[in-house]
């Protein structure tokens, strides 16, 4: 077998077994409902995993396939729903956005692209599920509420990726995949 081949079969192989670990975290927040906003949280950490270590399409494929499984999967779907929404492809979009533009910009796209996620998961689980969601858009203070916990998500997840490039990367001995 060829190097590239190699190191391909090895990439699908992590990110596969990534992904399985993103459905079986979610399924805990299933089971324990409290806990369905920290696996999805927990769970977004699989993919910030691959797009430091593997890069390319594999973190989306990642978030694809762990959102489609749990989607499809899980008995109380709130966890999959939340990591489908927003925290799945989240570290995604901040690596583009903190790579790309200046912090202050950044920070206005992050906020404004929750707000059309919340709106739109909350639109789209409304329909499905038949449900009245108009106590959540009258009582505006909903958004103004997930805002801090937004951004102590933001701040807690640059800490963790500071502290996995900085000291656990090399303790770790993570192998070369890209």
């Amino acid at each position: 077998m060829r190097r590239e081949e190699k190191k391909t079969t090895r990439r699908l192989t992590v990110s596969a077994l990534l992904a399985a670990l993103g459905v079986v975290l979610l399924l805990l927040g299933s089971f324990v409902q409290v806990l369905d906003l920290s696996m999805a949280a927990i769970a977004s950490l699989l993919v910030v995993f691959a797009v430091i270590e593997i890069g390319g399409k594999y973190p989306m494929l990642i978030y694809a396939v762990t959102s489609v499984l749990s989607l499809l999967l899980l008995p109380v779907k709130t966890a999959a729903l939340i990591y489908f929404v927003f925290a799945g492809y989240y570290p995604i979009l901040k690596a583009v956005l903190e790579g790309r533009l200046t912090k202050p910009l950044a920070w206005l796209l992050k906020v404004a692209i929750l707000c059309a996620a919340v709106a739109l998961g909350l639109l789209g689980a409304g329909k499905l599920l038949l449900m009245d969601l108009s106590w959540i858009f009258a009582n505006w203070w909903f958004l103004l509420c997930l805002l801090p916990v937004f951004v102590l998500y933001d701040i807690a997840l640059t800490r963790l990726i500071s502290a996995y490039l900085g000291k656990w990367r090399a303790r770790l001995h993570v192998p070369d995949l890209r």
